[in-house]
C-alpha cells in the first residue's frame, strides 16, 4: 500500500507540473505544443538520471525510486496527450508539424534518456 502511495503523491505532482508548463506554453496560435514537447524531454532526462542514480551505487531506495520515477515522471510525462495532439496535426493535414513534432520527440527524448544516465557517471559519491 505504501508502494502505491508513493506513486500517487509523484504521479500528482508531476501532472500539476505538466499542467502548469503546458498552460504557459502551449501555443494556440499556431497549434504548436512546445509545453508537451518540453515536458517528455525533460521528464525523459529526469527519468535518466532518477534511474542512473539509482543503477549506479543503490543510491536511491525502491520507494525513492517509485515515488521519482514510477509517479512524479508518470505524471509529469505526457504520451497520451502526445498521441491526441499528434491526432489533430494529421486530422487537420498538418502533415509537416506532425512529422517535426514526433521524430523530435523521440529522437530528443531518447539522447536526453542518455544525457541523464550519462551525467550521473560524474557524480561523486
Amino acid at each position: 500500500m505504501k508502494s502505491v502511495l508513493l506513486v500517487f503523491l509523484g504521479g500528482g505532482f508531476g501532472s500539476v507540473l505538466r499542467y502548469i508548463i503546458g498552460k504557459y506554453l502551449n501555443n494556440a496560435e499556431n497549434g504548436i505544443p512546445y509545453g508537451t514537447f518540453l515536458a517528455n524531454i525533460l521528464g525523459s532526462l529526469l527519468i535518466g538520471v532518477i534511474l542512473g542514480l539509482a543503477a549506479k551505487s543503490n543510491t536511491l531506495s525502491q520507494n525513492q525510486t517509485l515515488l521519482l520515477a514510477t509517479g512524479f515522471c508518470g505524471g509529469f510525462t505526457t504520451f497520451s496527450t502526445f498521441a491526441y495532439e499528434n491526432h489533430v496535426f494529421l486530422k487537420s493535414g498538418d502533415f509537416v508539424s506532425f512529422a517535426i513534432y514526433t521524430i523530435a520527440s523521440f529522437v530528443i527524448g531518447f539522447l536526453a534518456v542518455f544525457l541523464g544516465m550519462y551525467l550521473v557517471r560524474f557524480l561523486d559519491y
